[in-house]
Parts: C-alpha cells; sequence; structure tokens
C-alpha cells in the first residue's frame, strides 16, 4: 500500500518525499596573508649547505663556481636562513609540491651533473 494522501502526493501524510543530494555546508576558505615583499633581496645560488640542532635548521646557501669535480676554492656563502622545524617541514612540503608539478609537465630533473654534461 502507498502512502499517499488524497490528492496523490506524499505531503499530505506527513511523510517527506525524497529530495536530491544533501546540502554540503561548504568549507570556509583560509584568510590570505598579506606579504609585503618590497625589502626582499635575491641572490641566485647553486650550493646549500643545511646543518640543525633540536630545536632549529640553519641553512646556508651560496655560488659554486667549480659545479664540475671538486671545488678547488671556497664556496662563498651569501645567505643563511636559520628557522624552526615546524617552517623547515613546511617548507619541505610546498618544495616537494612545487618539483612534482614541475616534473609532470617537464619531465624528471637530473640532479647529477656529470649526467646532465653529457645529455646536452
Amino acid at each position: 500500500m502507498d502512502n499517499l494522501g488524497a490528492n496523490g502526493d506524499a505531503s499530505s501524510t506527513g511523510v517527506t518525499p525524497p529530495t536530491s543530494a544533501p546540502e554540503v555546508p561548504q568549507q570556509p576558505r583560509p584568510a590570505q596573508v598579506e606579504v609585503e615583499d618590497s625589502k626582499a633581496a635575491a641572490c641566485y645560488a647553486n650550493f646549500c649547505r643545511v646543518t640543525g640542532a633540536p630545536e632549529e635548521l640553519i641553512i646556508d646557501f651560496g655560488l659554486n663556481t667549480q659545479p664540475f669535480g671538486m671545488p678547488t676554492e671556497p664556496i662563498v656563502v651569501t645567505q643563511r636562513i636559520v628557522t624552526n622545524l615546524y617552517t623547515a617541514k613546511r617548507l619541505l612540503h610546498v618544495l616537494q609540491l612545487t618539483v612534482q608539478r614541475h616534473e609532470a609537465t617537464f619531465g624528471a630533473i637530473e640532479t647529477d651533473v656529470q649526467k646532465r654534461a653529457r645529455s646536452a
């Protein structure tokens, strides 16, 4: 037996007819952080050294003018970033995502300088 009212609809019987998909509450968008970078200095680096302590990470950047073989001159460190490990982990994550997207678009990045030189 159907649960239909006198008019042939379900509304007069107190039964709610099935509706389309339930509404999903929209997640609030994260707030945009405003960044003022007019005082940022840019430099090129093809060398980095990472050292650390239990509560911080030290990342040194410099220019290796002799990328093939063992450098005979010292590599001059021109920039140093000292950060906590929480920020370092977030940086690691965003760098991984960025490199994955780049490789998906342009192909694998060869980090071995000798292999890159042979294929050129």
